[in-house]
């Protein structure tokens, strides 16, 4: 724990330098976690100190190299950067960006065409890609109308449903309107027709002059009227003859006989209802 304190404060210390060190709450927990920092800033730092190490070796070595080609071209052709026209300084300069652009060791032709024909292949690749996604979006567009379309018919159909079902809706109440009003008319005319059925049998009222026993009194008298009529038929032929005193009479007491029987047996059936 002691030696965790030390190496804290070592390390607030190196981090707010000349500043006052914040307080904190001196435990257990305060300190491992300032431990864990001040390990990790540690580790961090010597990464980076390494990091610069190599980019300061690397720097002179760029330095070292740039200095012996320089004296290379001084020697050999007798050119020097202070000796170089402007254009030819630029182009130069246009070529190393290039070069450092293409991440090529030097600035021969050798490795600016490797590298521009990976560019050029990488160049292909993502228009065959762009193409691709073009196809798609497309595609996508095309799905996307329809989708639109079918979605605006359906909304369409929906609206339809839905005022046809109001409609519908309507009219089922109504005819829920007009039934219950005929089933409160129905039970209204029972219930009449229980009471005044009861009035009849209090009254102690004839079965015979029932309803129903009157329509069956005229079916029959209609039956009866249906015999007569052949009956009447037999007596057209006589109706044209000359008047004979002695035949007239016989027909006439068969007429009568044919009548008084129909009547007696109307007037039977009659009492007899």
């Amino acid at each position: 724990m002691c030696e965790k304190i030390k190496k804290v404060n070592s390390w607030l210390g190196a981090v707010f330098g000349e500043q006052v060190v914040p307080q904190f709450e001196v435990n257990t927990r305060t300190v491992d976690i300032l431990y864990q920092l001040a390990q990790s800033s540690e580790a961090r730092c010597s990464d980076t100190a390494l990091l610069i190490e190599d980019l300061k070796q690397k720097a002179a070595e760029y330095q070292a190299e740039g200095a012996h080609l320089q004296d290379v071209l001084l020697q050999s052709v007798g050119l020097s950067s202070a000796s170089l026209s402007k254009p030819v300084a630029d182009c130069l300069s246009a070529l190393v960006d290039n070069a450092m652009v293409l991440g090529v060791r030097d600035t021969s032709l050798g490795s600016f065409m490797p590298a521009v024909n990976n560019l050029t292949s990488e160049l292909l690749e993502a228009e065959k890609s762009n193409r691709r996604l073009e196809r798609e979006l497309r595609a996508l567009r095309k799905r996307l109308g329809a989708t639109l379309v079918l979605r605006g018919s359906l909304q369409e159909d929906i609206n339809k449903t839905v005022k046809a079902q109001a409609v519908e809706s309507a009219k089922a109440e109504e005819k829920l309107l007009k039934m219950d009003f005929v089933t409160a008319k129905a039970n209204e005319l029972s219930n009449r027709r229980e009471r005044s059925e009861a009035q009849l049998v209090s009254r102690n009222m004839d079965k015979s002059i029932t309803h129903q026993a009157l329509v069956q009194l005229s079916e029959e008298v209609t039956e009866l009227k249906k015999e007569i009529i052949p009956l009447k038929k037999k007596l057209e032929p006589y109706m044209d003859l000359s008047p004979s005193p002695s035949l007239a009479q016989v027909k006439i007491e068969e007429a009568k006989r044919e009548l008084a029987a129909l009547d007696s047996q109307l007037e039977m059936n009659v009492d007899f209802k």
